[in-house]
């Protein structure tokens, strides 16, 4: 079993965004692990899917891709989310979106959307997904960490290993679980919650000492061939380097059912000076 650490409940309405009018406020538990003046790349993708996922809505169509730009560090400040539907289709839709603070455009996105098929059309896998991680139940819960203030990692979601740790370097497996909303009063979709947690990959399989280089992402890729069922989605997650000062953070993506899909997110390497 898991070996438990008590962790505080947080307050009642607590969540990652405070829609304000057609914009969103980044509450504290919105910030990322880099500077607490800007936000995890999580919440934004999170922000972004929910957009998403109400832009020009159809019967039949089912999102399956999100490609996140994260073109600056996204402030913790006042964030407006534009969509537009730039490839309609009854089979194949192609939807954009802007993310802006203050005038700049720092996020840019595109979604790819594909019609649902009717039951009969249904196709059985041939390989049983017999490698399946172990549940959350059996993994540790991560302590409680400040970095001297609130964070997504540390106080917004919930984080169980199943394999590796957040102070050891290599491959990791664990377990997400958002702790609050995604936008208060609103219950997270399935998109909006494997989006929160792809983007802990590069976070979770670190192949380089946090202290001595930055490897920061500047993308995220979420792709999913069904929807996660439940609350928990768990990342299967490895970094490899090529290149110098290039690398990539690849992870598989499972729910307690199965296998969903999988997340890549791009590196920036350098030494810290």
């Amino acid at each position: 079993m898991a070996e438990e650490r008590l962790r505080e409940p947080l307050e009642a309405g607590s969540a990652l965004f405070e829609p304000d009018g057609a914009s969103f406020l980044p509450t504290p538990l919105a910030r990322g692990p880099w500077t607490s003046r800007a936000l995890h790349g999580g919440p934004v993708a999170a922000l972004v899917a929910r957009a998403v996922e109400r832009c020009s809505p159809e019967g039949g169509q089912q999102l399956v891709r999100l490609t996140l730009e994260l073109l600056r560090p996204v402030p913790m400040g006042r964030l407006n989310v534009t969509t537009f539907l730039v490839r309609p289709g009854r089979k194949v839709q192609l939807v954009d979106a802007v993310v802006e603070s203050g005038g700049v455009e720092v996020a840019w996105a595109r979604a790819l959307r594909i019609r649902v098929g009717p039951e009969a059309d249904q196709v059985v896998p041939t390989v049983a997904e017999d490698d399946r991680p172990a549940p959350p139940d059996e993994g540790t819960l991560t302590p409680p960490m400040t970095d001297g203030y609130r964070a997504f990692h540390n106080e917004g979601i919930e984080i169980r290993f199943v394999r590796g740790r957040f102070d050891a370097l290599g491959p990791s497996t664990a377990w997400f679980r958002l702790r609050c909303p995604v936008v208060a009063g609103e219950e997270p979709s399935p998109w909006q919650r494997a989006a929160a947690a792809g983007d802990f990959g590069n976070g979770i399989a670190a192949e380089l000492d946090f202290g001595a280089h930055l490897f920061i992402n500047p993308d995220l890729t979420v792709v999913l061939h069904r929807p996660p069922v439940g609350e928990w989605v768990c990342l299967e997650a490895r970094t490899r380097f090529g290149t110098p000062g290039i690398g990539s953070a690849e992870s598989a993506l499972w729910d307690l059912e199965g296998r969903v899909g999988r997340a890549i997110q791009n590196l920036l390497v350098e030494p810290i000076r």
